[in-house]
Order: structure tokens, then C-alpha cells, then sequence
């Protein structure tokens, strides 16, 4: 039998979420009360009803991982207790660009709202989805520029020469013996049999070598080589 969905909570009943890192709260102790203040402020605005209010003190922004309050925050809105997750600032919820473009995409699949009065964000409104939609399309940016910066570092890496991975645990006699019979021209399957055949073992302590296993070899010895998988 399949499950029901959840329904989604009354968007006028929401919850408060704040934080303040060790830091913040070293600085300055009315960083909580001031979140609490604008918040709560907006909610009478607004006629809504606050349901609860969850606090992580101590806590960095960087992650949505690892920070209790939030979790329960999120646990209200997603099981239909409330229909409406409140922040004062942005940076409360993240810091991180990808993880608030995640929990936009949270809510607006568990159709639950997303406000932060700093940036104007409100989700329940035509600017809010058009500004949402603006953010995600900026993390997905931010992604695909930190994949490209990632495969630019290692390729300046390998050209530099510089081995990339777990070190190699093979004997450097067995590495040898490969890229010897590599350059007499033997295929990957050739000396992968010749080596099953001698009982060599490979680099995990087990006998069963096959192309790609000698082909990672080839790999790891000379970085720039080419090897086709099949030859």
C-alpha cells in the first residue's frame, strides 16, 4: 500500500530559526535577542502565528549538517506542524550558496515556505520564487566553477609531474615488469594474463589482474600516457 503524503502545514504558522556562531557570541551577546527581535517583529506583522522557536548557538554556518536546532526546525515544517521555516538573515540559515539552493529545492518539493528577511526572500510570493529561482541558477554556477577549477588543479598537478591518488603499495619490480612489457607492445589483457599466470599479486593483495587493473598501473606511472581501455 503505498504511503500518503504529508500535508503540507498552514503557511501563517511558522517557526523561528537562529543562530550565532562562538565567535558572534564572543563579539557580541545580543546577536540572538537582535535575530529574535526582526523575526518576531515580521510575525506580528504579518498576523501569523509563531509555533516555536530553535536556536543553535555556538554553531558555524558553513554546513546545514551537524547543527541540532535546525534539523528540529526542519523536522516541524516538513511534518505539516507548521507550513512556514523564518530566518532573520540569510547567513543564519547558510552560508553556503549549494545547501541554501538545496533547501530551496527542499521546500519547494515538501511545499512548505522559506522566509529571510534580509534578502527578501519569501517563497509564497511571485519576487520570492523568481529570486529563488535566481539563486539556484547561481549555485549551479558556483558548482560547475568549482568543478572546473578542480580539474584544472589536477591537471596542473600532472603536468608539474606530481603522482595523484593513494600511493602505490605494488612492488616496484611488478611495475617494472609492466611497463617493460607495455613498451614491447604487449596488450593490457596480455599482460594482465601473463601476470594471473605467474601468480603475481596486485596491489590489494589479491591475483586476479585484468586490463583496467593494468592499465591503472600504466596510469600511475606516467600520468600524461595515453592507454586505451581495450588495447
Amino acid at each position: 500500500m503505498s504511503r500518503r503524503k504529508k500535508q503540507p502545514g498552514n503557511p501563517g504558522v511558522v517557526v523561528a530559526y537562529l543562530r550565532v556562531s562562538t565567535d558572534e557570541q564572543a563579539a557580541s551577546g545580543a546577536g540572538i535577542e537582535a535575530q529574535r527581535a526582526a523575526i518576531e517583529a515580521e510575525v506580528a506583522r504579518r498576523g501569523w502565528v509563531l509555533h516555536g522557536t530553535f536556536t543553535d548557538a555556538g554553531m558555524s554556518g558553513k554546513s546545514i549538517t551537524g547543527r541540532p536546532a535546525l534539523a528540529e526546525a526542519l523536522g516541524t515544517v516538513e511534518s505539516g506542524e507548521a507550513g512556514t521555516l523564518i530566518v532573520a538573515k540569510l547567513d543564519r540559515l547558510s552560508r553556503s550558496l549549494l545547501d541554501f539552493a538545496a533547501l530551496m529545492k527542499r521546500a519547494q518539493d515538501g511545499e512548505w515556505n522559506l522566509v529571510a528577511l534580509d534578502l527578501g526572500i519569501d517563497l509564497s510570493t511571485p519576487a520570492g520564487e523568481f529570486l529563488a529561482s535566481v539563486m539556484a541558477s547561481a549555485a549551479q554556477w558556483e558548482r560547475r566553477i568549482i568543478s572546473q577549477r578542480t580539474k584544472d588543479a589536477l591537471a596542473a598537478k600532472r603536468a608539474a609531474g606530481v603522482r595523484l591518488g593513494r600511493p602505490s603499495s605494488l612492488p616496484s619490480a611488478t611495475r617494472d615488469r609492466i611497463v617493460a612489457r607495455r613498451a614491447d607492445g604487449q596488450t593490457l589483457r596480455q599482460i594482465a594474463s601473463d601476470l594471473n599466470a605467474d601468480g603475481v599479486d596486485t596491489s590489494q593483495g589479491g591475483r586476479a589482474w585484468h586490463a583496467s587493473t593494468v592499465r591503472a598501473v600504466l596510469l600511475i606511472e606516467d600520468p600524461s600516457r595515453q592507454v586505451r581501455s581495450n588495447a
